[in-house]
């Protein structure tokens, strides 16, 4: 059977999401602001689930309508099919949002969704009132400019959540946005990898994932798993697919973090990951600690100054780490920040620059790739000694 699916994505992400579709042979790829779409069957569901990286979850579009009235929302639920995809016995809880549309009450939403849905669903099976006591079908829906989509979500916990870090450090990044991150970098585990800023370990074991070209849901079982419909066969070729595709090779990929608490944490959720084989975590200070080679690739996610440190705080900070790395003219070098002054402070315009979201924080990703425009600035400012790695 063939199926339209949803994949709601962070702000900035759509398009390497997408690519990532396509790469996976999904068929039919359309990216649009805060989700991608894409057409396949239960494989494609399965390979999706399992391999995407920059994903937040996978839907599956069920209906979709004009309603301007609860009358028009319940009767177009009502018209869907979804006895084919909700047993007897099956829980079907309502979520959703409403934007930009004269239905903008959600729980109002939920409410006549749900009573639709047990309308038709009591008909087609013979019950007045349904037991729903089996797997969990959840229904979502977005409500957008007076049109309804209603979902099914085959993912349950979201794709965020591959299941190596159980705890965090205070200001966890997501797993999506560090993937992606690591995407942008164009990491492919050819050089040294470093995060300086490692926190709980997320873009380090992001890496080396990438690097092994591991999917990502390997270590985590999915809602679609459940259903009644679902071929377990198919879930099974999956992993095994996904897991003949992997590299086995040999990577440099450090982390470190002048916190040991958080150099534990890393090291503990790298085991989980099943990355300890491939990554090394230290304590050290990213303004003074050597550098771990003359060149490699550097992504970080330093401490920004509304979650953890005072704002003036971490602009220090960032003179400091841009002083440090003034000379490091071997590594490309990727920073995401919510400080719109970061250039400044760092000491060097970014050569390129994209709009991300960590959370709901506006962030920006500096990135810092080409090494001829530091020797240009170096000649307009006179000669200066060369710094060995480590030196200021």
């Amino acid at each position: 059977m063939e199926y339209r699916f949803c994949v709601p994505c962070l702000f900035g992400l759509e398009g390497i999401a997408g690519d990532e579709l396509r790469r996976l042979k999904m068929e039919n790829v359309h990216v649009e602001n805060g989700r991608v779409l894409f057409d396949g069957d239960e494989a494609a569901l399965a390979r999706a689930n399992i391999c995407l990286r920059t994903g937040e979850r996978v839907l599956i579009l069920l209906t979709q309508f004009e309603a301007t009235s609860f009358e028009e929302l319940f009767q177009g639920v009502y018209r869907a099919p979804l006895e084919e995809f909700i047993p007897l016995g099956g829980q079907f809880p309502v979520k959703g949002s409403c934007l930009n549309s004269r239905l903008m009450s959600v729980p109002d939403c939920q409410a006549i969704i749900k009573k639709a849905a047990a309308r038709r669903l009591g008909e087609k099976y013979g019950y007045t009132i349904l037991p729903e006591t089996e797997a969990k079908y959840q229904l979502q829906f977005l409500l957008m400019n007076d049109r309804v989509q209603l979902y099914l979500d085959s993912s349950g916990a979201g794709l965020h959540k591959r299941g190596y870090r159980a705890i965090g450090n205070d200001a966890p990044l997501r797993e999506t946005l560090a993937a992606a991150m690591v995407e942008l970098a164009k990491f492919r585990g050819k050089e040294v990898f470093w995060d300086p800023f490692c926190g709980s370990g997320t873009i380090v074991i992001e890496a080396a994932l990438t690097a092994k070209n591991r999917a990502p849901g390997l270590g985590r079982s999915f809602a679609a798993e459940r259903f009644t419909w679902a071929d377990a066969a198919i879930w099974k070729a999956a992993r095994e697919d996904a897991r003949e595709h992997e590299f086995h090779g040999r990577y440099t990929i450090l982390g470190s973090d002048s916190d040991p608490k958080c150099v534990s944490l890393s090291i503990a959720n790298a085991r989980k990951a099943g990355v300890a084989d491939c990554v090394e975590f230290r304590d050290g200070d990213a303004t003074k600690m050597d550098l771990p080679a003359q060149s490699g690739t550097l992504v970080c996610n330093p401490p920004y100054g509304q979650r953890m440190l005072e704002q003036q705080s971490a602009q220090r900070l960032y003179a400091a780490f841009g002083r440090h790395l003034k000379f490091a003219d071997g590594w490309k070098k990727y920073v995401i920040t919510s400080e719109l002054e970061f250039e400044h402070y760092f000491g060097r315009r970014a050569d390129r620059k994209r709009k991300l979201y960590n959370g709901m924080i506006p962030c920006c990703y500096y990135m810092y790739t080409d090494p001829s425009r530091r020797d240009s600035a170096r000649r307009k400012e006179g000669p200066s000694r060369r710094a060995q790695p480590g030196q200021k």
